[in-house]
């Protein structure tokens, strides 16, 4: 909670490359970004050389400082020019390489800091791998960097019964379990090695001190290019295969890695792919669809102005797009949630009306069953003249909508405004990288929220491969799909993206099951297309 008041208060960011994308979202706008980036000579998974800067100013295009400098410099004279510098590390300040060597230049510059502990690599990776370092025993932990251990270091810990948490490489964990069993430790004592650890890229494989290098190699892991990555591996009763498939509760979840298309609007998206993110997909929106104001905007202008002055009974919102429409148009006329004063207000779904209680309107009616406008007809009441002084209702929506509800209404006995609030159009083809993933299978799943969707994805950017799994929302959308090509693997039993998402990721899980209980590997669909072992990127 400190780092983060801390960084919401920074004039300056400078951060490690790998965690810079975590950090700025908590980062205010406009504030300087400094990412680092590890000296060229070296390693660039072992992190040995000195970090280098390179100075992206978020409030200009033009660099104040000059292109490379080490990161005491940089501090320092944010610092001195009256801004207030976070200095970001991956892991813990307390075993940063470099850290105390730049708290240590603030000090012979006068330069006050402040230090906010994190979690050290070595403790949050077997946190995430399921690989608990104690329990009731309470046994020692020792913590060992096989990249600088002495012989010294590797005989006391070879010596010791508790658990040993080692840094190190991918190509180096061998070696590192062959030092373990020279000086005293037994070949079958259990280990875990995780390499990308608390990330959707994390993988963990479970051995023995003797068997690790045969387990690496069957799993065809090493030899590689990348085994420079860095790895913590777990020595000791702590990391037994009994206890981590009980507790490996991030790698179990149902999505877990999956790279999830999501096309959709960008506002509509970021609910959805929280939830995605939920079940451990890695979401990649795309829009397919933008929305623009009405060609001719009299008629929204005479509806809204009808609102005002009484003309009608209810107000129905069939989308988020919509409320947003309206919203807009009225701060247009400087009106605000007051004006629904005596109108009842209808959502076809609970997103949109969380969208109306943000704009501080409470809806009246919301469907009781299917979050649809056959949903939302079921519930609506039929006009009575006795009990309803008005019999019209406002219904802003989009220019491509469906006539469902104005027929519905209207066989209800009310008379419909039916208006084009907004347009929904095709949006810009996403970037190459972008088109050649869906078509060449680098997705695990896409979500089609409509049959609009399904049409505009296919038009900008090319029909999906067939490894990846088509999850629509719906009979119709799922019949678009199926008229292009595509085989429908998953369907939301009710329409609404939650839902949607909540099947796919019980596909997820039915599928991780069936893997399992055949002794086979768990893979991402992405993995099953050809080439894709070899492709597999880091």
């Amino acid at each position: 909670m400190r780092a983060v008041e801390a960084l919401s208060s920074a004039d300056v960011l400078v951060a490690e490359h790998e965690v810079l994308d975590v950090i700025r979202a908590h980062a205010r706008q406009g504030v300087s970004v400094v990412p680092t980036y590890p000296d060229p000579s070296s390693d660039p998974y072992q992190g040995t050389g000195t970090p280098q800067l390179t100075v992206v100013d978020g409030a200009s295009t033009t660099a104040s400082l000059p292109p490379v400098r080490d990161a005491a410099h940089l501090v320092m004279e944010a610092a001195r020019g009256g801004r207030r510098v976070v200095r970001a590390v991956s892991g813990d300040p307390g075993l940063d390489t470099y850290a105390t060597e730049e708290m240590l230049a603030c000090v012979a510059a006068g330069v006050p800091f402040e230090v906010v502990p994190g979690v050290a690599a070595a403790v949050g990776v077997p946190a995430y791998a399921g690989v608990p370092l104690r329990d009731a025993q309470g046994t020692d932990v020792r913590f060992v960097d096989a990249r600088t251990a002495s012989d010294r270091c590797w005989t006391e810990v070879g010596a010791s019964d508790g658990t040993v948490v080692v840094s190190t490489t991918l190509d180096s964990v061998a070696g590192a379990a062959g030092e373990l069993v020279a000086a005293g430790r037994k070949p079958d004592t259990p280990l875990t090695v995780t390499v990308a650890g608390t990330t959707t890229r994390q993988r963990t494989w479970t051995a023995t001190l003797g068997t690790i290098a045969q387990t690496l190699k069957h799993a065809k892991v090493l030899p590689s290019p990348d085994g420079g990555r860095p790895v913590i591996a777990v020595v000791g009763e702590r990391s037994a295969a009994a206890q981590r498939d009980q507790l490996s509760w991030f790698e179990s979840k149902p999505l877990f890695g999956w790279k999830v298309l999501v096309p959709r609007t960008k506002e509509q998206a970021a609910t959805l792919s929280d939830q995605l993110r939920s079940y451990g997909a890695v979401p990649h929106e795309v829009p397919t669809i933008a929305v623009e104001p009405p060609r001719t905007p009299q008629q929204m202008e005479r509806a809204v102005k009808g609102l005002v002055t009484g003309r009608y009974e209810w107000i129905a919102f069939t989308s988020v797009n919509a409320v947003k429409a309206v919203r807009e148009k009225f701060e247009e006329y400087g009106l605000d949630a007051r004006a629904f004063a005596g109108i009842k207000v209808a959502a076809v779904g609970e997103q949109t009306a969380k969208a109306l209680v943000a704009f501080g309107v409470k809806p009246d009616l919301v469907p009781s069953g299917e979050q649809s406008a056959a949903g939302l007809l079921e519930d609506w009441p039929p006009y009575d003249p006795v009990f309803d002084p008005i019999d019209r209702v406002f219904l802003p929506r989009a220019d491509i909508a469906t006539e469902t509800l104005v027929a519905g209404l209207i066989e209800l006995g009310w008379e419909v405004d039916d208006v084009t609030a907004y347009r929904t159009v095709r949006a810009s083809p996403p970037p190459a990288e972008t088109r050649e993933a869906i078509k060449g299978g680098g997705f695990d799943a896409v979500l089609f929220t409509s049959s609009s969707t399904v049409r505009n994805l296919v038009g900008i950017a090319g029909k999906p491969h067939n490894v990846t799994v088509i999850a629509c929302i719906g009979p119709a959308t799922a019949k678009t799909a199926e008229e292009h090509g595509l085989r429908v693997d998953v369907m939301a039993p009710e329409p609404s993206a939650g839902k949607l998402a909540e099947a796919l990721a019980e596909f997820g899980l039915r599928r991780r099951a069936s893997a399992l209980e055949a002794g086979d590997p768990v893979t991402r669909p992405s993995e099953r297309r050809p080439g894709a072992r070899r492709r597999r990127t880091t």
